[in-house]
This record gives C-alpha cells, structure tokens and sequence, in this order.
C-alpha cells in the first residue's frame, strides 16, 4: 500500500539518548541543560515501559513498535510479523493511555503508520487480545464506565444512520456488488465472485425462512432493498420493507420500479419500532447491530406481534462470543450507536417474548472474506475517494475495513444467523437438509420453485414424513 513509510533501521531501545532541539515562537534555538534533558528522556522511557506492559496485558502480539527517537520495542523469542511505528510521544502517551480508541485515531491522523501486511499485523493483534479473553486494562475498564455511546432512541437511530449510510450511493457503488449489498456474503465455493457469494446469502437466508409463492415477508432494515428485491422475484412472496434511510429507500424504490415490483413490494422509510401487521416470514439481515441492547425486549415484542402464529424469523448480525463494549474508535467514527452482541445477549429477544430458537449458524469466516473483497476494491478505487472525501477519510475507512478482516478471522467477532419462532409452532423441519439439498434451490416462478417450497415449506412440520 502506497501509504507505508520506507523501512528504516531502527535504533535499540537501550540506545544513547540524543539530546532534543528545541526553538521559541521565532525560530531562535533554545538552549536546554543536561537535568531538563534527563528529565525529559526519563519521561520518554517511562511511557515505552507502559507500552510494554500495555503489550503484556494484550497478549504480546509479534509486532515491532518503533518509537519516536528511533527507538524500538521487540517481542520476545519471536520474528515480528510487521512493524508499528509511532511518529511522537504525544501519540505514544495516547495510545498507551486510551489504546482501543488512539490506536485507530493514530492511523486515520497519519501519526501511526504500519510496515508490513496490515492485516497480518492486526490479525496477530486481535488474536493476542482474543487468547487473553478480551482483557482490558483498569484504565481502560475506567473508560469504558466513562463512554457514553451514541443512543439507539428513535432520534438518534437516525442520527446514527445518517453518519455511516447517507454519505452518498455513488460512494458505496465504488466498492460493493453491483445489487449493493453492505452485509456478509455466502461462499459456497471459496473461488466464488463477491456478486455469485451475495446472491448465494440471499438464497440461503430464503431457504432458512422456506418462502414460497404467496407468503408475506416483513424486513426490518432493508439497506438498498437488495434482498426485499430478490424475494418478490425469485421467491413470489409479497415484502414490506423498513429503512430510516433516505437514500436507501430513494434507491431501493428506484430498483423495484425497474424491475417491475411496485405491486410486491412497499418500502417505508420508518423505524423498525412502528412495524404493523402480521406475517408469515420476519427477516432483519444487519440491522441488530445498530438496534441498542436495551431495545432488544421491545424488538422481540414488535416481532412476536408481527409473525403469523406459524411464521419464521430470521436475524442475521455481527457478534462476539462473550459481553463485551464496543470497539471505542469504530463506535465513534464509523458506526455510532453500533453494538454487537453475543448469543446471551441476544436472548432478550427471544425469551420474554415467547420465541424459540430453532437454529443458530456461524459464519464469520465468510464475512472475513466479503470483507477482503470489499477492501480490495476499495484500494482499487482509492483516487477516486480520497478526491471525493480526503486522505483521512480513506484512512479511517481502511482501518475499518482491514481492522473488520481481522477481527472475524481472529475469532474477536462472530456472525450469527438466528432462526427462530413463536415457541407453541411446531412449523419445525426435522433435518437441515432443506438447506443443502439441491432440490431446495428454488429458481423464479417456474414449477420446481413451487415444488421444492412445497415439499420443503412452512406445513412440512415435524410431525409429517
């Protein structure tokens, strides 16, 4: 990548200590005697043994640290897997004080800069802190209780929404496939295209709902109506999708138009909160995320009273694998308001609400790879964002996008898809072969997409053969 500083030999930590060069307001050297000086580098020495116990408490990842003066860290017994290099003990001192939130901050201001893969570098990172069970420092637990992330109200929903989705469509045509879909992909096949992996998630998540002709869907944060889209089409249900968007509705109305599915499908744009009436099918691919955990009971309460008593749901999210706050630097600049939760969490959906779990899947590994896709054409088309935005915009986003790869394939971040219904349904397949079987691949409007939901549909309980 074009923005990594050439390597240069470092200097050993146990190094001499040079003198610094200071001047006034006018340029005029200033002259500093030799206790300021020692004064100063005791300073300087005291903040890289921070950073080494820092580095202990987070697992010691393989990574060099060059200070500024040229000094540097090493890890013990180990060959580095990349250099980390901090351009001055102001940001040193940052980082060693609040790391989960300066680290990112660092890198998008172009005072931290990173020789080597970047995603090796993070991944080893996320890995070091995952083996040591997401620790956090006393000072950083202090920080945590100090935050105050971004609210989940019906105001600030939108406020959130606007921040991260309405920084314009053409941005995120640069980079996503061409049906615009900003959430995991399936790769059945690890040589699959980003568009085949996308449509193949869209075909699962409708074989998970078994949909067939006729049925009703609700979707609860519906992006750029991409899946609202290939249900009517493919699928012949009827879907009522929900977006606080504006520019995401604007554009997923645009495409039902084109595609003649006015009749089939209604996008509101309106909060997942007054979703109204009932359904034989609730889905909600990526919006959990940006839902708030104290919302999560009323969620259940808006889907139990929407699903038909028969009906499924399906709730497709980002998540860990344990309690845990937020990355403090993406919750305040890429996603604010976001939270993902892990399974326990996500209970408070289900279990005051009368709701089943009928089956749990795991698919982070999956995401890591839609993740590279979206990164690689991201650097692909890197000019043309930094001329539309700036040179900190790309480096925020680069952050994100690698520091997302990292954390799925580290096992930091989980993505869990949740099927569920009310708990008296006894609408439960008695395999998952429905899922896999070819015969369960439904195509448009032709006689084996009836017969496949037929045979693999909402009556074929567990009680039928």
């Amino acid at each position: 990548m074009n923005h990594l500083l050439n390597n240069k030999t470092p200097k050993t930590e146990a190094g001499p200590l040079k003198t610094p060069r200071f001047s006034n307001c006018h340029g005029e050297p200033l002259v500093i005697d030799q206790e300021t000086t020692r004064s100063i580098g005791q300073s300087h020495r005291f903040v890289s043994v921070l950073l080494r116990r820092l580095l202990a408490i987070y697992g010691d990842p393989p990574i060099r640290f060059v200070l500024p003066g040229d000094r540097e860290i090493t890890p013990f017994s180990v060959k580095p897997v990349g250099t980390i290099r901090i351009r001055d003990y102001r940001t040193l001192g940052s980082i060693v004080l609040n790391p989960l939130f300066q680290f990112g901050e660092a890198y998008a201001n172009g005072r931290l800069e990173i020789q080597g893969d970047m995603l090796e570098c993070l991944t080893e990172i996320f890995a070091a802190m995952n083996r040591r069970g997401n620790v956090r420092t006393s000072g950083q637990r202090l920080l945590d209780r100090w935050r105050r992330p971004h609210k989940n109200s019906l105001r600030g929903s939108k406020d959130n929404v606007f921040h991260h989705y309405d920084i314009g469509n053409d941005f995120y045509r640069l980079w996503l496939d061409e049906n615009m879909l900003y959430t995991c992909a399936y790769f059945e096949h690890s040589g699959d295209s980003l568009e085949a992996a996308q449509i193949a998630k869209m075909d699962y998540v409708c074989r998970k709902l078994r949909l067939r002709r006729g049925m009703t869907v609700v979707e609860a944060g519906c992006g750029w109506g991409a899946l609202a889209i290939h249900m009517a089409k493919q699928y012949g249900v009827n879907v009522k999708a929900y977006n606080i968007s504006g520019a995401q509705i604007d554009w997923a109305r645009d495409r039902a138009r084109q595609e003649g599915l006015e009749a089939k499908i209604e996008f509101l744009q309106d909060d997942w909160r007054n979703i109204n009436g009932k359904f034989d099918a609730f889905a909600s691919v990526g919006m959990l995320e940006h839902v708030g955990i104290k919302n999560y009971r009323q969620l259940g309460e808006t889907i139990c009273h929407s699903l038909k008593p028969d009906g499924i749901g399906l709730i497709h999210t980002i998540g860990q694998n344990s309690p845990a706050p937020f990355n403090a630097w993406m919750e305040a600049r890429i996603f604010p308001g976001a939270y993902p939760p892990s399974l326990a969490e996500m209970m408070q959906i289900f279990e005051p609400n009368g709701l089943s779990v009928l089956d749990v899947e795991n698919l982070r590994l999956h995401y890591s790879q839609t993740l590279r896709h979206w990164l690689a054409r991201f650097e692909g088309c890197v000019d043309q964002i930094r001329d539309r935005f700036d040179e900190k915009f790309v480096r925020m986003w680069r952050m994100y996008l690698a520091g997302s790869i990292a954390a799925f394939e580290s096992g930091y971040l989980q993505l869990f898809q949740v099927v569920f219904s009310h708990a008296v349904s006894n609408n439960v397949m008695r395999t998952r072969h429905y899922l896999y079987d070819a015969t369960g691949q439904q195509a448009s409007n032709t006689v084996n997409h009836h017969h496949s939901a037929t045979a693999n549909g909402p009556y074929n309980s567990w009680g039928e053969s």
